[in-house]
């Protein structure tokens, strides 16, 4: 398969039949298929409004398949919400007081939250989600 810089959107196929010939999208069963995946959708992320119908039939079944993998590996990896919380805190290089500024509030509340001595609310979801480009429900395990 190409690298997804071999891929340009204004190169893919107009036509479901020819972006089937390209990349037959099929289930996600490991990381390599789920790879594959992301990287042809990706080729068309924001080229919404400049896309055949097909195109966005095509790219639509890619986004249904990644969210679906998605589903099962968050069901199946069962990451309770501060677990998560502190790998985004490593992978981002964030500290308590970060995520009291993320949250809008006092700088002790990151700290606290992060030793396990406060539980996020649902407000703290929504900005923790709207910071990492997550759904809010996954900071309410």
């Amino acid at each position: 398969m190409k690298t997804k810089e071999t891929y340009q959107f204004a190169q893919m196929p107009k036509d479901y039949s020819g972006l089937c010939r390209m990349f037959l999208p099929r289930p996600i069963h490991d990381s390599v298929g789920y790879d594959h995946t992301v990287e042809i959708a990706d080729v068309f992320a924001g080229f919404e409004y400049q896309m055949t119908d097909d195109q966005n039939d095509y790219f639509d079944l890619l986004c249904d398949l990644i969210e679906k993998r998605d589903r099962e590996s968050t069901k199946s990896s069962k990451l309770r919400a501060l677990d998560l919380l502190k790998h985004l805190a490593h992978e981002h290089s964030l500290s308590g007081a970060d995520f009291s500024r993320i949250l809008g509030k006092t700088t002790s509340l990151g700290p606290m939250i992060l030793r396990g001595e406060r539980k996020l609310t649902a407000n703290h979801a929504v900005c923790l989600g709207k910071y990492f480009g997550l759904r809010p429900d996954v900071f309410l395990s």
